[in-house]
């Protein structure tokens, strides 16, 4: 039996460790996360009348183009806190400030359907569904 050298077994397991590394710190481009989700905008946008542009853009944002913490851990793309009626799972995690309780989803379109929800049954966001949808310039003639 061939006895294998020390040196050859250190190079694959650091060969492993190296593989395992840059497979964990791959980053999402904001490509890939249009790429990704904008299906789900297209579609709260049918159901809800929010721009997809709008859902993404957010998204995007708020998790770091799929990235942050809560995006991987809790499929929360847009930040919500736990604040209001909200029953489901939650997740901690330090924000504005330490310990702060934010909603976890069971999937990415969960996220995306109460982020719409959201918008649309809050009161702090209403004046926005009063703006008119063209975008206008001014200066410019229509």
């Amino acid at each position: 039996m061939r006895q294998v050298k020390p040196a050859v077994i250190i190079f694959l397991i650091l060969s492993g460790i190296s593989q395992l590394w840059s497979q964990q710190s791959k980053r999402s481009s904001r490509d890939e996360y249009i790429g990704l989700y904008y299906t789900l905008a297209v579609e709260e946008m049918h159901r809800t009348g929010i721009p997809a542009s709008i859902t993404l853009a957010q998204g995007a944002f708020e998790s770091d183009d799929g990235n942050s913490f809560l995006a991987n851990k809790a499929n929360n793309h847009f930040g919500i806190k736990c604040k209001g009626k909200w029953t489901g799972e939650t997740i901690i995690y330090d924000d504005d400030a330490k310990n702060e309780c934010f909603r976890k989803y069971n999937s990415v379109l969960d996220s995306y359907k109460d982020h719409s929800d959201f918008l649309v049954s809050s009161n702090r966001y209403s004046f926005l569904f009063e703006l008119g949808k063209k975008i206008t310039r001014p200066g410019l003639k229509d």
